[in-house]
């Protein structure tokens, strides 16, 4: 992440997840894992279903992050999962405002501080920081919905066992997807439950052994779970406020 919130240096701190990215030149493609595209399906069978994450059309949440008590890091997204409208509110770190209305899909939009309309270079800055922490922090929430996209590429990574659970273990690594060249995850599904709860990371400026948190604090909205904390003593990522909505106004997209 590199943005005016700080997001750079608690990218280092956190090791925060970009959507990942094609992977160095040269770089075979693996091929399809039976096993580990059918633990896939039914992590997303556990989670309500690819019905009811297709038909899922809008999304409101806060991002936060503390550490040692304190947050640090707090934004709210509100997103229109099927046409790509975004907004995102947050401040800097002197404490201005921001507002950024964008659409994801083209990456074009508008960007405010203290409520005034910035142009240029400056918004431009900020509208390509809003594009990289909406990708940071919707993979933080909604990963396990991503595992079949186009262009990640599945193994099973055989499994283990930890206070009496069972994990299957599924690498993922990248095609042509994403920003970050690179990064590879390791994500641990429940052999009980199908769900996941935890993913072990080494991004692209990392270097092994790789970084864990978990996936707790499951939460149920619009028939979907969703895992709304992730914890690497002593930081804790948090989704805070999430609903499932019916409907935005117009607003939400054209108003700071």
């Amino acid at each position: 992440m590199r943005n005016r919130l700080s997001v750079l240096a608690l990218a280092a701190l956190l090791a925060a997840a970009l959507l990942p990215s094609p992977r160095s030149a040269g770089a075979e493609a693996a091929k399809p894992d039976s096993k580990a595209t059918a633990l896939a399906d039914k992590v997303m069978q556990a989670l309500g279903g690819a019905k009811a994450w297709n038909n899922t059309h809008y999304l409101r949440f806060d991002f936060a992050v503390d550490r040692g008590g304190k947050t640090v890091v707090r934004r709210a997204h509100t997103w229109d999962k099927w046409t790509g409208r975004y907004r995102l509110e947050a401040t800097n770190k002197k404490g201005d405002p921001s507002v950024v209305l964008m659409n994801v899909n083209t990456k074009e939009g508008s960007a405010f501080l203290k409520g005034k309309q910035l142009e240029g270079k400056e918004a431009k800055k900020h509208l390509e920081e809003a594009y990289a922490t909406w990708v940071n922090d919707t993979y933080w929430l909604l990963m396990p919905y991503k595992l079949r996209d186009p262009g990640v590429t599945l193994q099973y990574a055989g499994d283990t066992t930890v206070a009496g659970a069972t994990y299957d273990r599924v690498a993922l690594s990248f095609e042509n997807v994403g920003e970050t060249p690179g990064d590879h995850y390791w994500v641990w599904v429940n052999r009980g439950n199908h769900r996941v709860e935890r993913w072990d990371m080494v991004l692209q400026s990392d270097q092994p052994p790789p970084k864990s948190y978990t996936w707790e604090g499951w939460e149920q909205h619009g028939g979907l779970w969703f895992a709304t904390a992730h914890r690497q003593p002593p930081a804790v990522v948090y989704t805070r406020n999430l609903e499932i909505v019916s409907k935005f106004g117009d607003q939400e997209f054209r108003a700071p």
